[in-house]
Parts: C-alpha cells; sequence; structure tokens
C-alpha cells in the first residue's frame, strides 16, 4: 500500500497525531503486446493502471524469456494482446501467427487473464503520433519504436474501455 501525506497532514504533535493520509491500494500491473512476426511492442500500466507506458520492443523469438523475466521482477494480472482484423471485421492475415502465440501464452501462464483488442490502425495512429510528438523524420523510420507506441495505444484502448465499462 502506498501513502501519500498531503501538506499539512500527517500524523505530528501539531496537529494532535491525527493521520489525514490518502491510501492508494497498489494493483498488479497490466502488459500490452503488439505482435509482429519480426519485433514485438511491449507496454505496461503503473501500478494504479491509470497509465499505459510503453516499455520496450523485443524481437520475437526473444519474447518468452523477456516475459519469464519480467514476470519475476513485477506482478502482472493481465495481458492485452492486440488482434488485428480487416475493414470488413474479419480476421487479417497475421492473426494465425497470433493465435499459435495466445495459445502458447495461455498454456505458459494459466493465472494470468490473457484479453484479445481490436489493433486496427494502431499503427498508423502510433505514427501521426510521432509526427505530432515532433520527432524526426529519420526516428520515424525506427520501427521499433513504432511498435512499442502502438503498444501503448493498445493498452490505453484498453484501460479506457475497463474505465467506460
Amino acid at each position: 500500500m502506498l501513502q501519500i501525506l498531503l501538506p499539512g497532514q500527517g500524523r505530528c504533535p501539531k496537529d494532535g497525531g491525527v493521520n489525514n493520509s490518502i491510501h492508494l491500494h497498489l494493483m498488479p500491473r497490466i502488459l500490452a503486446i503488439d505482435y509482429g512476426q519480426k519485433r514485438i511492442g511491449v507496454a505496461v500500466t503503473d501500478p494504479l493502471q491509470l497509465i499505459a507506458n510503453g516499455l520496450t520492443t523485443v524481437e520475437t523469438p526473444k519474447i518468452y524469456s523477456f516475459l519469464a523475466e519480467y514476470f519475476a521482477k513485477e506482478e502482472v494480472e493481465t495481458i492485452v494482446v492486440g488482434y488485428p482484423k480487416t475493414l470488413q471485421n474479419q480476421p487479417a492475415e497475421v492473426t494465425k501467427y497470433i493465435n499459435t502465440f495466445v495459445g502458447k501464452l495461455r498454456k505458459l501462464y494459466p493465472d494470468k487473464k490473457i484479453e484479445l483488442i481490436d489493433e486496427r490502425f494502431t499503427s498508423k495512429m502510433a505514427f501521426q503520433t510521432m509526427i505530432d510528438s515532433g520527432i524526426n523524420k529519420k526516428a520515424r523510420q525506427n520501427k521499433a519504436l513504432i511498435d512499442q507506441i502502438s503498444a501503448t495505444i493498445i493498452l490505453q484502448n484498453y484501460l479506457e474501455s475497463m474505465h467506460n465499462s
């Protein structure tokens, strides 16, 4: 539990030992994945599950060892995986690889909730975010950064859907 003392509050002789602090309960993180056949973008929430933060980009063959190391350090309750669909709301070509990936995640981590979320347009949104942020043209060609931002957008969309339901 995290305890935040507001200015002028807390336990001190001047206020009679009254504790007016705010108690925040830290929660397990939520991790989001933007799956690609070469690279995987990864994002996580803060411990309060309020903010989506880009974490890293991992080469696809190394994702399972990365997750094992990360889960050993951080408590994660949910894995959100971007699930691409076509404009006709049909599974995209890459979904067969994502289905295999998700199946393996379910076997490796049966204690974790695994959610699939529509990820249409996240790469375009990520690229536009880079432009809007003033990132130069050369840096915008960094596909690993696009994957990480895409994972962050997937996670932010998931958080918004949680708070709106």
